[in-house]
């Protein structure tokens, strides 16, 4: 199948650049571009991407906003696409909100080539992380300045037993499924289940939000 996706940049030959790259895939087709959140959103209510590559800093609308107007809609409009967040820098606040808001993860820009194109099939293919190792430390960053919300998120957890706790414990560490069956001495498909339920049992989105949910809920901590 063919990934259909569209750029939202406020620099132009950022557009233009990863434009050419993403296009010149048989499996890619480049849809449309928006200089700024407002015109990001609206082309994509209009061509209905499959992926969003989302610049965080821009001007009218920056990109946590699109990403959250994107990633929850509006009664009456149930198109939602997967968010890959574009960023000059290797830890930005903006990012970890739209993480948190449901954005399937970040890639910096001057990632080679191959990265972008990896990310974007990565994304489609309903993967939240490109790099898990690298989403980790970012939210490690924050979640050192910020308390654990030992509130409703504690609470959450209960509901999880003990080998699904184990399972998120190590998805938030940054493990692969791979790596997770291997620790755990499981079948990779049995970690599959697992993470599958964490998610409807948590109501999260995807692999990136269990990471954000289980710093902010204190079964993790930086430093670890």
């Amino acid at each position: 199948m063919t990934t259909r996706v569209i750029i939202v940049d406020d620099q132009a030959m950022v557009r233009a650049g990863f434009a050419a790259l993403l296009a010149a895939q048989s499996d890619i087709d480049v849809v449309g571009e928006a200089p700024d959140g407002v015109q990001g959103v609206e082309l994509s209510r209009r061509t209905r991407p499959d992926v969003v590559l989302m610049d965080v800093r821009m001007p009218e609308m920056d990109g946590l906003e699109a990403a959250r107007r994107l990633l929850t809609p509006p009664p009456g409009v149930t198109h939602r696409p997967r968010v890959l967040m574009l960023t000059t820098f290797d830890v930005d606040d903006y990012v970890y909100e739209a993480l948190r808001a449901g954005a399937s993860g970040f890639l910096l820009k001057d990632a080679p080539p191959a990265d972008l194109i990896a990310a974007v099939r990565v994304v489609a293919s309903g993967e939240a992380l490109l790099a898990p190792s690298v989403t980790r430390r970012l939210i490690a960053d924050f979640a050192r300045q910020r308390p654990a919300a030992r509130g409703k998120p504690a609470l959450r957890l209960k509901a999880l037993t003990e080998r699904e706790t184990e399972v998120l414990t190590l998805v938030a560490r940054g493990q692969s499924n791979t790596e997770i069956a291997q620790t755990l001495v499981l079948a990779e498909q049995t970690v599959k289940t697992h993470v599958s339920r964490v998610l409807t049992k948590l109501d999260l989105r995807d692999r990136a939000q269990a990471v954000v949910f289980a710093y902010e809920s204190g079964l993790v901590t930086p430093g670890e």
